[in-house]
């Protein structure tokens, strides 16, 4: 089997982190994604995923987990609502929790987007767009779709400064208000310890953002809905963890908080400006 060859930027690198997170749980006994496409990319390509180690993986693994929470959420009150990934890497969301009617937008830069395009292929309902986050010369594209609207950006804005973050919130907000948006953020305690963990010392990309308190993000225009770290899934998601997930989690978040705590997973409205 010819393997596919990697050619990407410093941050684009990390979506290998995940990816290789989500092909470890495929083959668990009990999965918690049961992603069936994962270990097949992850054997395709040329990388030495081993490098990679640490609880991260598993950590990435209960993170798309909440994702798809509220995504899945999203999906039954909106079952013909536009679904847009923010930084899209290899993940499936868009097959793995596709409705036969929702349309999606699979977001990401031109270096990512080569590299997706060799595992997927666009339908009438899945657009793959090569683009930044940054831009905004996508917008029109998603707007055809009509909505409701539900942005998902897992693992993306953390590598931003915080202006950046706010310009990306704030082009979002001006153009879809009213609709959702989830993302992930930081404290100190997990951006001062990175150098420490185990799959930043197989990368050179270093998280930027800090963001300690979700809630003091409301003064962007946002409006903070629900803030889940690992220790706190969805009720509807805490159901489908195996029990070394849903008990030892919180345990931990007891044992050490700050090593859980700091991490949250958040899901906001986007209010367009006063």
């Amino acid at each position: 089997m010819t393997k596919e060859t990697v050619r990407l930027g410093a941050v684009q690198e990390t979506l290998l982190i995940p990816l290789y997170g989500r092909a470890l749980d495929a083959k668990a006994r009990r999965p918690v994604l049961g992603d069936v496409e994962a270990p097949r990319m992850v054997e395709r390509i040329d990388y030495d995923f081993a490098k990679f180690r640490g609880p991260s993986l598993g950590g990435s693994v209960l993170r798309s987990a909440i994702f798809d929470g509220w995504v899945r959420r999203f999906l039954a009150e909106h079952p013909d609502g536009t679904v847009v990934e923010l930084g899209a890497g290899l993940g499936t969301r868009s097959h793995r929790l596709d409705n036969g009617r929702a349309r999606w937008f699979d977001l990401d830069l031109p270096d990512t987007v080569e590299l997706r395009r060799r595992f997927f292929t666009d339908s009438t309902r899945i657009t793959t767009l090569a683009a930044s986050v940054l831009d905004t010369d996508w917008f029109e594209r998603v707007a055809e779709s009509g909505g409701p609207y539900f942005f998902v950006s897992e693992a993306v804005l953390l590598y931003f400064d915080e202006e950046q973050v706010r310009s990306v919130v704030r082009a979002l907000a001006d153009r879809f208000p009213g609709a959702d948006l989830s993302f992930d953020t930081g404290g100190g305690t997990m951006m001062r310890s990175q150098d420490r963990n185990p799959v930043f010392k197989a990368v050179d990309a270093r998280m930027t953002w800090t963001c300690d308190d979700p809630k003091a993000l409301e003064s962007w225009g946002l409006r903070l809905r629900e803030s889940r770290t690992f220790a706190t899934p969805q009720p509807e998601v805490a159901r489908t963890w195996p029990w070394r997930h849903r008990y030892g989690v919180p345990l931990l978040a007891r044992l050490v908080p700050p090593a859980v705590n700091t991490y949250r997973m958040n899901l906001f409205t986007l209010e367009a400006a006063r």
